[in-house]
């Protein structure tokens, strides 16, 4: 299976016509993919953006028309009714066919427990409630007048009546064994994040390899996601600096478990500065970054979304489709 590159739209940094502008200047170099973060809230309250992904994608397939586009990721859970997602990507599945795929997880607080003032359980019932989210978004994509009664979701007698001629794909995030299960099973997709070490890799594909055999499914047609994150520029010095705007990815689980306001998560990734490069392919060599990335491939990752921190990041942008596009596609194409 050929592998694809493609784009991370940062809807946490930038806004929505920003934003569109950077997905635009992706494909148009050559980037094939758009995926897009789905936050109520910034990892910073100064300077951070939360556009609405709901219309901010139908703008994208419109703006964007030979490019695949899709959530990473959406959580179905709280502040959405899985009724109501699935509903607006069959919609996007009607102006786009074939071009929209659907991501989802099982959510932060800083995102859920602020538009809702509800309570944010545990992992397990978040991952409960995705499963089950899961199941009901492709019985409405498939069938009509469903009476849904599960554990935390019910329809009755609901009906989407605009549905695209072919399948949208459902890819499950997964960071750990459990929610990888799940992906196996469940999900037409995995997606993971980089930079966690290659312990975590190995347990995770591992397990979704179990699920799907579980499931009586071949773990093969399971579509392999990585969000890679890449800090290219020219001067190395300013490849590690402009990773400093995601300081919150170098935050433990520990550090950032609980938080759900804009300003503590600033505060708490302002203390993790020094460390934001941690999580990124540094690198000033185009060959650097086909070096780092090499490892996930081998892996059997086959979409790779590269996520560039820089706040210019038109200006990195630039520089990455012209300098390590080409490198890449030369030694994985």
């Amino acid at each position: 299976m050929a592998i694809t590159f493609g784009y991370k739209a940062s809807a946490e940094q930038f806004g929505p016509r920003e934003l569109l502008a950077l997905s635009s200047q992706a494909t148009d170099g050559g980037l094939e993919t758009i995926a897009v973060s789905d936050h109520f809230q910034p990892w910073r309250h100064d300077g951070g953006h939360a556009p609405s992904v709901f219309p901010w994608l139908g703008a994208l397939v419109t703006a964007s028309p030979n490019a695949t586009v899709g959530t990473s990721v959406l959580t179905p859970t709280f502040r959405y009714h899985p009724s109501v997602v699935a509903q607006v990507f069959a919609t996007l599945g009607c102006l786009a066919p074939g071009r929209v795929w659907l991501g989802v997880g099982t959510g932060e607080s800083l995102n859920e427990t602020p538009a809702t003032a509800g309570d944010f359980p545990g992992v397990k019932e978040r991952r409960m409630r995705l499963a089950e989210a899961v199941r009901l978004i492709r019985r409405l994509w498939t069938e009509e007048r469903v009476d849904f009664d599960g554990e935390y979701y019910r329809t009755v007698k609901a009906t989407i009546y605009d549905r695209p001629g072919q399948p949208i794909p459902i890819h499950i995030a997964a960071g750990g064994p459990l929610a990888a299960k799940l992906a196996g099973r469940a999900g037409d997709g995995m997606i993971v994040t980089s930079g966690k070490g290659e312990e975590l890799y190995t347990t995770l594909l591992g397990a979704m390899t179990e699920g799907a055999e579980a499931a009586g499914r071949d773990p093969e047609s399971i579509d392999r996601i990585i969000e890679v994150k890449v800090a290219y520029d020219r001067d190395l010095q300013t490849a590690k600096d402009s990773c400093r705007p995601w300081a919150a990815l170098a935050l433990t689980g520990e550090e950032k478990a609980g938080i759900e306001d804009a300003l503590k998560m600033q505060e708490a990734a302002e203390s993790a500065a020094d460390r934001a490069h941690t999580r990124f392919i540094v690198a000033d060599d185009p060959q650097a970054v086909v070096d780092g990335v090499r490892f996930y491939a081998e892996l059997g990752f086959r979409q790779l979304v590269f996520h560039l921190p820089s706040d210019d990041q038109a200006s990195q942008l630039a520089a990455f489709t012209a300098d390590v596009l080409p490198a890449l596609r030369a030694e994985f194409s």
